[in-house]
């Protein structure tokens, strides 16, 4: 059959763009090869095998105690290998989400992954998350893409990788117990960009004093460091990172995420006129209405229909997504349909221009070369550092922000010219 512009818009705007083929599959029903991917399950299984962040928690624990019984010095030596060790898993998990990129049938799909990576960011910016990126992508954002997103939101916020990256694993309540102790107090990295970026939005309406509520909220909540000092009756907890479901004592602890009740501010806290009561159950009640509050529809929608439509969308494109978000319960695969659905979308007017982990992606599942399956840390290293040279490297945004998602960030001259470059490098 003919190619379609239709064919070519839906692998190319929507997915990671065409392998041979592809185009010709998808212009016999556009929307409905979209639609599709939406309904299967994930069938990214190159990831079986890889760490959990239960693992790596537990390997910064052991690491922790080996200096503690070295007296506490850092021993250069041993600094080294775990540095070296921790870029190894880094490349590897790079040459795994890369060749997925590569060979997914499910470019839809992958492409919503990887908007929410970049919507909820953590990076290796923070050195203590390098071992925890790719954890975070597979447990806390893979599994709820065409789910709610308030499950999505527990998980981000539940994870090592966000709890780290944004410093509440060290946050403690002033007037709870391990604050008056130890004379530490709050921090309100979280807080701040729960609210700023991962939900409401800058213009969402809320205050400093809401800020600082959000961060008392979530007090106590942290990375899993061993049992917990008080043990108290043991208690059902839902799992946040698509596993088990466990019971615990004293408090909930799963994934290399815990709950330390000493740590966590006491009294009622009160958030966007709400009050919370004091506990574990507080942070995950707050969560769930800001999850739902109509600014948190208006900044997803406009987001996603920037990413996927015009870096300025259509105000109609934006009202229309952020009024299935709403309807829905903030079900993601029927935010993602109404994407689908929305004309603005079909435009032929080519109103984007992919990032370059995209530009590199894209490339090499033109190329469909079989021979990429033999993706490893070695031949990853230099996929990485094109991307970098041209202005992003994978999970090292400078900020919480992420990497930019509208073409001038993307189009100095410098830039282009590093890609008009690499591929003719690739070509060659």
């Amino acid at each position: 059959m003919a190619l379609s512009l239709e064919g070519a818009i839906a692998a190319n705007r929507f997915g990671l763009g065409a392998r041979p083929g592809e185009i010709d599959e998808a212009s016999r029903n556009p929307k409905a090869w979209l639609k599709a991917q939406l309904v299967a399950g994930d069938s990214a299984d190159s990831f079986a095998g890889l760490p959990s962040a239960a693992d790596q928690i537990a390997k910064l624990t052991q690491r922790d105690q080996e200096r503690r019984a070295a007296g506490g010095k850092p021993d250069p030596e041993l600094i080294k290998q775990y540095l070296m060790e921790e870029r190894q898993e880094y490349l590897h998990e790079m040459a795994v989400r890369f060749l997925t990129g590569f060979s997914t049938q499910q470019s839809f799909r992958e492409r919503l992954v990887r908007f929410w990576s970049n919507h909820f960011v953590v990076s290796t910016a923070k050195g203590q998350t390098i071992g925890l990126i790719g954890p975070f992508e597979r447990e806390a954002i893979r599994p709820h893409v065409t789910g709610k997103f308030a499950d999505m939101l527990q998980a981000v916020e539940h994870h090592p990788a966000m709890q780290l990256y944004l410093d509440n694993a060290q946050s403690i309540g002033p007037d709870s117990m391990a604050g008056k102790a130890a004379g530490k107090g709050l921090n309100e990295n979280l807080g701040r960009e729960i609210l700023e970026l991962h939900t409401l939005g800058v213009d969402g309406g809320y205050t400093q004093n809401d800020v600082i509520a959000l961060a008392k909220i979530l007090t106590g909540w942290s990375i899993d460091r061993g049992p917990p000092a008080m043990q108290m009756r043991p208690r059902p907890v839902a799992n946040f990172f698509g596993a088990r479901r466990i019971n615990v004592v004293d408090s909930p602890a799963d994934g290399g995420f815990r709950f330390y009740p000493p740590r966590h501010e006491p009294g009622q806290k009160t958030l966007l006129g709400k009050s919370y009561d004091e506990g574990y159950q507080g942070g995950i009640d707050a969560l769930n209405d800001l999850a739902r509050h109509p600014a948190t529809a208006h900044h997803i929608a406009t987001k996603l229909t920037a990413h996927f439509i015009s870096d300025i969308p259509p105000e109609a494109s934006v009202k229309r997504v952020a009024a299935v978000f709403q309807k829905t319960d903030g079900d993601l695969r029927a935010v993602s349909e109404a994407i689908i659905d929305d004309p603005a979308a079909w435009q032929a007017h080519a109103q984007k221009i992919r990032t370059p982990v995209e530009f590199v992606t894209a490339t090499f599942r033109a190329i469909g070369d079989d021979r990429l399956s033999a993706l490893d840390e070695k031949t990853v290293q230099p996929l990485i550092q094109s991307a970098r040279a041209m202005g992003e490297a994978p999970f090292s945004a400078t900020s919480p922000k992420g990497y930019p998602d509208e073409a001038a960030a993307w189009t100095g001259s410098d830039a282009v010219l590093e890609r008009v470059e690499w591929a003719n490098a690739v070509a060659n």
